[in-house]
């Protein structure tokens, strides 16, 4: 009895001493990511606001929207570019990643008829926002001497 009752408490405090992984989800959802995201960019702390989007486009392809928009007012536009792309390539009908790759695309001056398309196909995807989108046509037509 002596030697079971030994091997019981040996085993209870071994076991109470082996440390314990806990693995936790995510408590935000992509959206709160995004909210926050939101939030960090309005009081001007942009890292924080990249992390944020970022965090979101695990799950949430629009969240790369808010990265290029981020990166295009850093002026880096390499990353606004790529950005863009990878909004375009996991959600093909979001009409303000095609409208903002084609401002890109104005501001650099360059890849000009492509611009013009994705314009095009962003009046296409969301006729509502033609006013818009006009603008960002008009300027590119205007460059390309339309």
């Amino acid at each position: 009895m002596t030697f079971s009752l030994l091997t019981f408490s040996f085993t209870l405090l071994t076991s109470c001493a082996l440390p314990r992984i806990i693995i936790l989800d995510d408590p935000l959802s992509p959206e709160e990511h995004i909210n926050l995201g939101v939030a960090y960019e309005k009081q001007g702390d942009i890292d924080n606001a990249l992390k944020e989007y970022r965090l979101a486009s695990k799950k949430l392809p629009m969240a790369y929207l808010y990265m290029g928009n981020i990166y295009f007012q850093k002026n880096d536009f390499d990353q606004a570019e790529s950005s863009y792309r990878k909004v375009i390539k996991k959600d093909s009908q979001n009409a303000d990643a095609h409208n903002n790759l084609a401002w890109l695309y104005y501001i650099k001056k360059e890849n000009l008829s492509e611009a013009e398309e994705l314009v095009l196909k962003a009046i296409e995807l969301n006729p509502a926002k033609k006013e818009i989108y006009q603008d960002t046509l008009d300027k590119i037509r205007g460059v390309k001497g339309k």
